[in-house]
């Protein structure tokens, strides 16, 4: 197949950081499209090499049509990390153990929005086994209140954009980073486990201590204040061709959905 403009497709609810990257890739000679439904749109769905950027459901629905392999996180890398990173216990357990569970905690799926990530009473209100797999994964956390958190674009190992997003647990943008939170991301980042392109989530207890709040996927994550340039620079490393992985990332690459027949 001859080689031709690389193409990004974003999912349809197109959000504020995907309109950015819209422009920032047109703007670097890519062909950059939002998709009108859930799906690979005929016109496009040869195109090589191929980039996307939306949550978890686009991802499914557009990677095998485009030859993409998006990287996401090991939904255990929060629980295998040590205390001192972590500032709490975490744990990765099946969903059937979690529902179990009778004290308070925060309780979120590692990578898709199966159920909301929240502070449960205990584990009663999880869904059941008629709506999620008992083998579903599910992080358990202890219940912590950070003062401050950060979002920072990771590529191969160093962070190339940061952006304050939250304050006492409310939505509070700002560009201004300070030194110490990239201090502590650098030693997060020397821990490993990750794909070369990620998301990672820092932030600041009442106390001041530091600790990381969690990993996610740069093609299904805001960008919020971060520069767009260095966020398109890991969106595209983090949902590229398949066909040119770095040895590195390929356990990293997510899984196709079953096909029901």
């Amino acid at each position: 197949m001859r080689a031709m403009t690389p193409l990004l497709l974003l999912a349809p609810r197109i959000n504020e950081t995907g309109l950015h990257l819209l422009t920032h890739a047109r703007r670097r000679g890519l062909r950059a499209h939002t998709a009108v439904r859930w799906e690979v749109p005929a016109e496009l769905a040869g195109l090589r090499p191929a980039h996307l950027y939306g949550g978890p459901l686009f991802a499914d629905v557009a990677a095998g049509a485009l030859g993409v392999a998006p990287l996401e996180p090991p939904a255990d890398w929060l629980a295998g990390l040590p205390r001192e990173l972590t500032s709490r216990q975490v744990t990765c357990v099946a969903l059937a153990e979690a529902r179990r569970l009778r004290r308070p905690a925060f309780l979120k799926p590692p990578a898709d929005k199966l159920f909301a990530a929240r502070v449960y009473p205990d584990g009663s209100g999880l869904p059941g086994p008629d709506a999620l797999d008992d083998d579903t994964p599910v992080l358990v956390s202890d219940v912590v209140a950070f003062a401050v958190e950060y979002r920072l674009f990771v590529l191969d190992g160093a962070v190339r954009a940061a952006s304050r997003y939250a304050a006492d647990g409310g939505l509070a943008v700002s560009p201004e980073v300070p030194p110490d939170a990239l201090a502590f991301a650098a030693d997060v980042l020397a821990a490993g486990g990750l794909p070369s392109a990620v998301v990672v989530d820092v932030g600041r207890l009442a106390d001041g201590t530091w600790a990381v709040v969690e990993a996610n996927p740069a093609w299904a994550s805001g960008g919020y204040a971060c520069d767009p340039e260095a966020v398109l620079d890991v969106v595209l490393r983090a949902a590229g061709p398949a066909d040119a992985l770095a040895p590195g990332d390929a356990a990293f690459a997510r899984a196709a959905p079953e096909v029901v027949r």
